[in-house]
């Protein structure tokens, strides 16, 4: 066991470096496959093999160990799940758990497949692999099973990481992979919504209410990654999976998806991968779009998303040496007004949480700092900022790199924030 795991580790740590010295990982790389999902012939690709980032399609493979866990007993539908600070602390989209409650896992299901909540993501991530590294080092192994030969996963919502990688293709095995092994959960991806707190919660896969025959599967957005989405589409007994990765916008992509599926639908089915691959169609637009998708980073009203020059997602990609300590303690120089604040919670026993696994992300840089939970009000309600102190502006901004790399929310907070 000790060398399996130590050879799956080596691997993922070689497809990695390789992957992010590509020069295909420097931006969102516009990809694209049609597949035949019973015979998994290919009936057109466009730099299927492009390295770009999954976005929420990761919540595919969260879902995918789901239901082998419901398959194998680990879980049941009705099986109450603890909600942990790391959970409540994910930013949008997601349901607004609170720590210390539960969440069934038919619930999360939902949650996932129409919100593509990312803290329900971490809940069934922990439950599953106690913390959501664990978990992603799970859903990596899981990748390789599958043939997925060149994605790697780093958390299990898609929120984003620059070391979390994939391929247009291998989103194709995985969607083929979802319908063959898991026929019975598949049709939650068909749900156009489901109800949460009292409000509708509408399935982000817009396509599904205009397509004919579609019924799943995911949409994903970083501007990383672009806007992308895995689907499958059946008719006249004849299923097809479709991967669009890094599209411009949720229209611009929904549109390219459309007409993919149409032109295969449209081929016979020859049994074999030379035919001509199919032009992008776009459908023109009449205004701006104002479309979040699925949330994992903002899109500013009427604008479209701004993507990131190939030199500074580089810079950004390839994994850094881990930073020098602090000289003595931050705290001793004068520019020891800075903080960085972790989230704001419904308890201060969470927010507490929060700042000991914050502390265990980025030890050597917040081992000067000091812990804050500020009790705000926020209406009615009562919020607990939970925030590290007595740092220098170097220092909280090195701290909040850190951290949002391994998928923790932070803000480094000025001296001049009153708040």
């Amino acid at each position: 066991m000790t060398r399996t795991l130590f050879a799956a580790a080596a691997l993922s740590g070689a497809l990695l470096a390789s992957a992010l010295t590509s020069a295909e990982a420097l931006a969102a790389k516009a990809a694209s496959i049609v597949v035949d999902a019973r015979t998994g012939e290919v009936l057109h690709e466009q730099d299927a093999d492009a390295i770009t980032h999954p976005a929420s399609l990761t919540k595919m493979m969260t879902l995918y160990l789901t239901f082998d866990a419901l398959d194998d007993g680990r879980l049941t539908l009705d099986q109450a799940l603890p909600v942990s600070s790391w959970a409540e602390s994910m930013s949008p989209t997601k349901l607004g758990l609170r720590a210390g409650s539960t969440l069934r896992v038919e619930t999360a299901i939902l949650g996932l497949v129409t919100k593509s909540a990312n803290d329900a993501a971490v809940v069934l991530a922990e439950a599953l692999g106690g913390t959501e590294t664990r978990f992603a080092e799970m859903m990596t192994r899981k990748a390789r099973e599958l043939g997925m030969r060149r994605t790697v996963f780093r958390n299990a919502s898609g929120l984003p990481n620059m070391e979390q990688v994939t391929t247009a293709r291998d989103f194709s095995i995985l969607s083929r992979a979802m319908l063959d092994d898991h026929p019975k959960y598949y049709p939650y991806f068909s749900r156009r919504s489901f109800v949460y707190g009292g409000r509708p919660q509408p399935n982000h896969n817009r396509l599904m209410s205009r397509y004919e025959g579609m019924d799943g599967i995911k949409t994903g957005y970083t501007i990383a990654s672009g806007f992308n989405l895995a689907a499958s589409a059946a008719r006249d007994g004849r299923r097809l999976v479709g991967v669009v990765m890094g599209g411009k916008s949720a229209v611009s992509r929904d549109n390219r998806m459309e007409a993919l599926l149409d032109q295969a639908f449209g081929k016979p089915n020859r049994g074999r991968e030379d035919g001509p691959q199919i032009a992008s169609v776009e459908r023109p637009r009449s205004q701006p779009e104002a479309e979040g998708d699925d949330d994992d980073e903002p899109v500013v009203k009427g604008k479209l998303p701004v993507r990131k020059t190939a030199a500074a997602v580089q810079k950004a990609s390839v994994p850094s040496a881990p930073p020098a300590a602090p000289a003595a303690s931050g705290a001793a120089k004068g520019g020891d007004k800075w903080g960085i604040q972790v989230g704001a919670f419904s308890t201060r026993a969470a927010g507490q949480k929060a700042l000991a696994q914050a502390s265990k992300q980025a030890p050597f840089l917040l081992r000067g700092a000091r812990n804050a939970v500020v009790e705000v009000k926020n209406g009615k309600d009562t919020l607990y900022r939970a925030r590290m102190v007595g740092l220098d502006e170097k220092t909280a901004r090195q701290a909040c790199a850190t951290l949002t790399k391994s998928g923790h929310r932070c803000v480094a907070v000025s001296p001049n924030d009153k708040s």
